[in-house]
């Protein structure tokens, strides 16, 4: 057998590839650890069955891997759980050497395989719900739209109580030796499946939820997603961070995110840093706007209870990279934060209204003190920069009482 493939049990193997030359994941959010493109073979006895491709530049090993594990056997079916490129761009090359492959999916997945692939032969159709028969096991499959594409699916293999999330429960990262949960220190992938949480999937928490509830009662043993680890020993762990995530269970901690052209708006995120320090806020993040990473500062905006954003006015508006930001937020359907802002102007303001209107549509709590500045910070302006910190440490104290 290829020594990249890795046996999973009796009648299951990984076939998927890391990736380690693609920098940008849908062409926006950096992976500066890569990310895996997970790929698996279930051998039911009598019939053979894919569970979702890879990305199109690594067919070349992905089809030996294929081969390696086939052994001169034919390829029966192949599960498109999810139609988005990373795992379907080599389908059509797949198709090429296996032409007799039956497909499975659901309705709105033939809608993506005509329309990205010019697919439309030897397609089958499954439903909520719906069990098939793989040779001498089967795979049931349940509906998780949006998670995060319309037509997204899960399959499940009663008899072990492996679920194939495609997805779901997946992180960035590539898998650097084993594969599975048991066999790598998960700290090392933590952070990164927070972010690709938070980047890809995070704006459909109420949807992933819903899926949680869904798939909360079959007895699932094993998690087989199709970027990150699989979880044979644990997947509770997993399914707990993504609970978490999902429900966006805010952390005790301060986010100051600033833009600053000549240093005062700067200066000023700095002196409100100091306030809550000196009011007992241990968690604080101080991040440049047009300096610090678009992706990471979502994450991180995900994880703190505790949000202040500043910036001068800039053409009667926003700093346009924090212009840029407020608006991702306002997409991002974001819960369970307190908003704080100040604003710096040399002639004439603009910034701070921007500011109001997101804190209206954003919906989360506003407080009081909300700095606007002339140039350098004055005395009665670091009183209120000072202010806006107090306010912000006893938000968090009332809402984190069990820690103080």
């Amino acid at each position: 057998m290829n020594p990249l493939t890795v046996k999973i049990n009796d009648h299951l193997t990984y076939i998927g590839v890391n990736d380690r030359y693609t920098h940008l994941f849908e062409n926006m959010w950096p992976l500066p650890d890569g990310v895996s493109y997970n790929s698996y073979i279930l051998d039911g006895g009598e019939e053979t069955c894919l569970l979702d491709c890879v990305k199109i530049p690594s067919v070349g090993e992905f089809l030996d891997n294929i081969s390696s594990v086939l052994n001169g056997r034919k390829l029966d079916y192949v599960i498109v759980n999810h139609m988005e490129p990373d795992h379907t761009s080599s389908l059509p090359t797949l198709l090429e050497i296996y032409p007799d492959i039956k497909i499975i999916g659901n309705k709105k997945t033939t809608r993506f395989l005509k329309n990205f692939y010019h697919i439309t032969d030897n397609i089958i159709e499954v439903k909520e719900g719906e069990e098939v028969q793989i040779g001498s096991t089967s795979l049931t499959f349940y509906m998780t739209p949006m998670v995060h594409w319309p037509e997204s699916m899960v399959a499940y293999e009663k008899s072990t109580g492996i679920l194939f999330s495609q997805d779901a429960f997946g992180g960035f990262g590539t898998l650097d030796g084993s594969i599975f949960d048991d066999e790598i220190n998960f700290e090392f992938y933590k952070d990164e499946t927070i972010r690709y949480y938070t980047n890809i999937v995070g704006k459909y928490s109420v949807q992933v939820i819903r899926a949680l509830d869904k798939l909360a009662g079959l007895d699932i043993q094993m998690i087989c997603p199709d970027h990150g680890p699989i979880w044979r020993k644990n997947p509770e762990v997993i399914i707990d961070l993504y609970a978490k995530l999902s429900k966006q269970e805010t952390e005790n901690g301060v986010l100051i995110v600033y833009g600053s052209m000549y240093g005062n708006t700067e200066k000023m995120a700095e002196m409100i840093g100091k306030s809550l320090a000196n009011e007992g806020i241990k968690n604080i993040r101080i991040r440049n706007i047009a300096e610090y990473p678009l992706s990471n500062l979502i994450a991180e905006s995900w994880r703190y209870r505790g949000i202040i954003l500043g910036c001068p006015t800039y053409n009667v508006g926003l700093f346009p990279p924090m212009d840029h930001f407020v608006r991702t937020l306002t997409k991002q359907n974001m819960k369970n934060h307190t908003l704080g802002y100040f604003t710096n102007y040399s002639w004439g303001g603009g910034a701070e209204k921007e500011f109001a209107a997101f804190a209206e549509k954003c919906g989360w709590d506003l407080l009081e003190a909300q700095p606007n500045v002339m140039g350098d910070p004055k005395e009665a302006d670091i009183e209120t920069l000072n202010q806006l910190g107090k306010e912000m440490a006893q938000a968090l104290k009332e809402a984190f009482k069990d820690e103080y």
